[in-house]
């Protein structure tokens, strides 16, 4: 997560990477962007919004020595030589379309950027910007001519969002470099995160508590409900919740006493715990510091509705954890043979 409020572009330069299977090929440009003052103040905010929002950061990685990583080795040229940004801003497109190793990765536009005063927590840094434009809008352009309006059909660039996109922070913590990233056509997951930066999670407090509450989610969503129903489901989520929201640490051990009220229960979470490691290279760690961003984010992707197969859905707020317990009751009907939920309240809202 950045503030871009100070921040500026020293340099940016434009070029277009092909794709080795469809036979187009890369273009390159000689010499950087001059903007007039209207690009300038909308192309900054365009490159930058994606990464005020982005909670978790990466890490450059490599099988053998994270110092021949390509693109880590490339921007740090970038920060240190001046005079070297357009031929070394060739060297990280001519990367990239070494890594389109499949008939769907798309053609586009990369823009590679410097910017500068880009603030990451309390301090400010410089970054490097890769910026890849795959997708353009037609849009109607008027024109005069001759004292008459006319109308032609353009392709450009919408000023929106990016396609696909990193940050790469001129600093560094224990595990290095520090790296965000966006992407919003992720046909390929292999094919940013993997291939062309080649980075990974850190061992930090973000993903620890990403990590352990997409494993809550999954565990209700593959164990309680099937068994228990949604009521039982919804209440373990807001009861996981207001666990994070309570604790600054989480102990696994002091989670499974105050959320399960059985040994059953906790068994089959255990048990699925080692299944949820197993299956996507995980490791959940027994104890780690909460982190507010990423139980904010990570709560947003909580449903708590119960859904019914009469068209009707009951929905439960995750912020309060006792009030399907105090005010919801599932039962069966012998006469009707179905299942029920009563609900109780004063009035309605």
């Amino acid at each position: 997560m950045i503030k871009r409020q100070k921040a500026s572009i020293k340099d940016l330069i434009i070029h277009k990477v092909g794709n080795k299977f469809n036979g187009t090929k890369n273009t390159f440009s000689e010499a950087t962007v001059h903007f007039d003052e209207a690009t300038y103040q909308l192309i900054l905010p365009y490159l930058l919004k994606p990464f005020v929002s982005v909670a978790e950061t990466y890490r450059f990685n490599h099988h053998s020595d994270v110092n021949l990583n390509e693109i880590n080795t490339y921007s740090e040229q970038l920060f240190s030589e001046d005079g070297k940004f357009v031929d070394v801003s060739k060297h990280i497109v001519t990367h990239l379309f070494e890594q389109s190793n499949s008939a769907q990765i798309k053609t586009g536009d990369v823009f590679i950027c410097h910017f500068e005063n880009i603030q990451y927590q309390d301090y400010f840094t410089d970054a490097i910007g890769i910026f890849k434009i795959e997708n353009k809008t037609e849009f109607f352009q008027t024109y005069l001519e001759q004292n008459n309006y006319d109308i032609l059909v353009q392709k450009g660039i919408q000023a929106k969002k990016v396609d696909k996109g990193c940050l790469i922070l001129n600093t560094s913590d224990m595990e290095g470099k520090i790296v965000l990233s966006v992407d919003n056509n992720n046909y390929d997951t292999q094919y940013w995160i993997k291939s062309f930066l080649n980075i990974k999670y850190p061992d930090d407090s973000n993903q620890h508590t990403k990590n352990y509450i997409e494993l809550c989610r999954e565990f209700s969503k593959e164990v309680l409900q099937p068994h228990f129903g949604g009521q039982e489901q919804s209440n373990f989520l807001a009861k996981t919740v207001d666990f994070f929201k309570e604790n600054e640490i989480v102990n696994v051990e002091t989670f499974k006493e105050e959320v399960f009220e059985t040994e059953d229960q906790i068994q089959q979470f255990e048990d699925y715990k080692k299944t949820y490691e197993a299956e996507n290279s995980v490791l959940i760690r027994n104890q780690f510091d909460v982190s507010e961003v990423a139980l904010k984010k990570q709560k947003q992707k909580i449903k708590t509705e119960i859904k019914l197969d009469t068209n009707i859905q009951i929905k439960l707020d995750v912020d309060a954890p006792d009030a399907s317990a105090e005010y919801l009751e599932r039962g069966y009907d012998d006469e009707k043979k179905m299942h029920f939920y009563k609900v109780f309240f004063n009035e309605e809202g």
